[in-house]
């Protein structure tokens, strides 16, 4: 087990380390330790950027949720300091990017059920409220997605010259709005309608009509729209 715990990179055979086999194999053919590894570059004198790499993959439940770690939450990790985080931070958001532009090119809503099948891989398991802003072209197309705020939705905080300013910045024709409920439980609230209410009649002002709002739980979601609340 000691010998486990002290094994370094350089002990590694060199056809079997991460970089050596994103070359020779591609980086499909990597695990996610693998690719974190790469990322960190080195690991600490007492352990390899393999088992270092290991440790971060452990901190969280799923690896989904590295996407919304934050600088404070990776660099309480022994072993990770501010130069390792920002370079995980900056790779997941890389990522999220080249994600975001290939779906968003092609994806049209049709339908609540659309709405909440582009949002729900995202969305269904985060533990803080995310209020996402979908910007939609004239063909109900995706241009933009932006999370506006993070937290317990509040009307004061959600604020429609945000939201509308980058309508119309965007040249957007319509928008729809989604929040997710981490208890699960996709019902309404009072605060959500009103919410809703408050960002339709600014809507119908600027003459960028919201579609919809869709509340997402637990792989299931809400429309507003279907519910009769717009």
């Amino acid at each position: 087990m000691l010998k486990e715990q002290t094994l370094m990179i350089r002990d590694v055979n060199t056809a079997d380390r991460p970089r050596e086999r994103l070359i020779n194999q591609g980086a499909t053919s990597l695990s996610n330790q693998e690719l974190i590894a790469i990322m960190l570059r080195t690991g600490t004198r007492q352990e390899s950027v393999l088992h270092l790499s290991n440790r971060v993959l452990n901190h969280f439940e799923q690896i989904q949720q590295l996407k919304d770690a934050s600088i404070e939450e990776l660099t309480s990790i022994n072993g990770i300091g501010q130069a390792k985080a920002v370079q995980l931070l900056a790779a997941v958001e890389l990522g999220r990017r080249l994600s975001s532009k290939q779906t968003d090119a092609k994806f049209t809503i049709r339908s609540p059920k659309d709405a909440a099948s582009y949002l729900m891989a995202d969305m269904t398991s985060l533990k803080q409220e995310h209020f996402v802003v979908l910007f939609l072209n004239i063909k109900n197309q995706v241009l933009h997605r932006q999370t506006i705020f993070v937290g317990s939705l509040n009307a004061s905080i959600v604020h429609p010259r945000e939201i509308f300013r980058e309508a119309v910045r965007r040249s957007a024709a319509s928008i729809v709005c989604a929040h997710n409920h981490p208890s699960g439980n996709p019902a309404p609230s009072p605060e959500d309608i009103a919410v809703t209410k408050r960002l339709m009649e600014a809507g119908s002002i600027v003459g960028i009509e919201l579609l919809d709002h869709i509340i997402i739980g637990d792989h299931q979601f809400i429309s507003l729209n279907e519910k009769g609340y717009m």
